[in-house]
């Protein structure tokens, strides 16, 4: 495909579909695109940067999800995005597209998935989730201050949360989760006054939950499964080592059976086997009436309890008489 075809392409959707191959990095060249989707598909490798020397100038909109990308996340691309830094929004508010048509997009935004049938040119969102990512999150990321939603979850990231981040103020979800990210959650995310979903759950972060603005209205989810993170709203109290978070696999056999090994694994078998013997006899009785070898059995062991019972009756009427 000519770049010079697609000169005026302001919104390219791929999403959803099966396309196997590497980042397509051509796609820096085109001076005019907004939004890029390659979402739910099998793009895979580590993401090069192209040659292009100010790449996706005014891209507002960068949905990766759900591929197989590798390596570092794509830190020379960020420093370009410039129309994601101190945009100006006190202009008419405008929506991407001509006055008859008007482009669409689906995303996920604090944890459900949306459609906006209209997308204002002042949005701006990086969801990279999903993906296998390694690494640290670097600070550049704080400068692209005009982003409203940020989702590096589950990936294989690693580090501390930085501190840049703090600069995100526009910020209105935040999702960190399902990585390998340590230390202690900065401070500086207070600041974050807009934000109305934060989720930091499974990683491995430590000490105390910053509090103030914001940051007073998570609950529990937003932080579960690190271990050592503690203060409000855990339970765990600052100072106590013994107050620690229990490890997810101690999570999971709590719902799944009983520390004692006597769970439902090991009655459901005997009853299931049980329950089968029971309905095959029935079927043989109702079918072909008694089994001769059954019969013998129970007449068997009916007839050594009658003689018990007898010469028990004789042994007592003899210390009688």
């Amino acid at each position: 495909m000519s770049n010079n075809n697609c000169r005026y392409l302001e919104v390219l959707d791929l999403g959803r579909n099966k396309f196997f191959d590497e980042f397509p990095h051509w796609l820096g060249n085109l001076p005019n695109l907004h939004v890029l989707i390659l979402q739910s598909n099998k793009f895979h490798g580590s993401i090069v940067t192209s040659t292009t020397k100010f790449p996706f100038p005014m891209l507002r909109v960068l949905d990766m999800a759900n591929n197989n990308f590798t390596g570092p996340l794509p830190i020379k691309y960020f420093k370009s995005f410039k129309a994601m830094m101190n945009a100006d929004e006190h202009f008419d508010l405008e929506y991407m597209g001509t006055r008859r048509y008007y482009d669409s997009l689906t995303l996920v935004i604090k944890g459900s998935t949306i459609e906006m049938k209209k997308i204002l040119k002042v949005f701006t969102a990086i969801d990279l989730s999903r993906n296998k990512f390694q690494g640290e999150i670097s600070r550049i990321i704080g400068g692209l201050n005009s982003i409203r939603g940020l989702n590096l979850s589950h990936n294989s990231l690693t580090g501390h949360i930085p501190e840049s981040l703090g600069n995100l103020t526009k910020l209105e979800w935040l999702d960190l989760s399902s990585n390998k990210l340590t230390g202690e959650i900065p401070r500086q995310l207070t600041n974050l006054t807009f934000i109305r979903m934060l989720n930091l759950s499974l990683n491995c972060q430590t000490g105390p939950i910053p509090r103030g603005k914001q940051f007073n209205t998570f609950l529990n989810d937003s932080y579960i499964y690190n271990l050592a993170l503690c203060g409000p709203p855990l339970c765990n109290t600052c100072g106590n080592p013994k107050a620690t978070q229990p490890p997810l696999s101690t999570f999971e056999e709590e719902d799944s059976e009983p520390v004692s090994g006597f769970g439902w694994e090991v009655i459901l078998p005997g009853y299931g086997f049980g329950l089968v013997v029971g309905l095959v006899m029935g079927y043989l009785m109702f079918s072909f009436g008694k089994p001769q070898w059954l019969v013998k059995v129970v007449e068997g062991v009916g007839n050594r309890n009658e003689k018990r019972l007898k010469s028990n009756a004789r042994r007592r009427g003899g210390r009688r008489n």
